[in-house]
């Protein structure tokens, strides 16, 4: 299965712009730009975009690894906080903040046990460091 996605970019990094598609086209030509990424600006940003696709996966993470456990999931909402080293441009972490509401039979102790294994198993979690390849054409 692939999955894909388009940017475009026009100008220099300060004063230019670009749009970001989706193959879903639920973002289609969405603005980013210098002050979308580095300050207020409307549009998003890669590490936005980066921190939505980090909550969204590990969330159905737990969902996944409570239905294995035998549970029934109720309602489950992560807040991903991406830090951005600005001095570096590096992404130094994600923390993930996981409200849950009360799932029957499962306590709190369980309950990290499983978010902790849905965190390390998450694709997105993994994805975070794994190889990446390029093809460039100039013309």
């Amino acid at each position: 299965m692939k999955r894909t996605a388009n940017a475009h970019w026009n100008g220099t990094l300060k004063d230019g712009q670009g749009e970001i598609s989706t193959q879903s086209t639920v973002l289609n030509k969405t603005q980013y730009s210098f002050k979308t990424r580095f300050a207020d600006g409307v549009g998003t940003n890669p590490e936005e975009l980066l921190a939505a696709a980090h909550a969204g996966c590990f969330t159905m993470a737990v969902s996944a690894a409570l239905t294995q456990a035998g549970f029934t999931p109720g309602d489950l909402t992560t807040d991903a906080i991406l830090d951005l080293d600005m001095q570096a441009l590096s992404v130094t972490g994600i923390h993930l903040e996981l409200k849950a509401s009360v799932i029957d039979g499962v306590d709190e102790a369980k309950f990290k046990e499983v978010a902790e294994g849905a965190k390390a198993g998450c694709i997105i979690s993994k994805a975070l460091s794994v190889p990446i390849t390029l093809n460039v054409t100039y013309a």
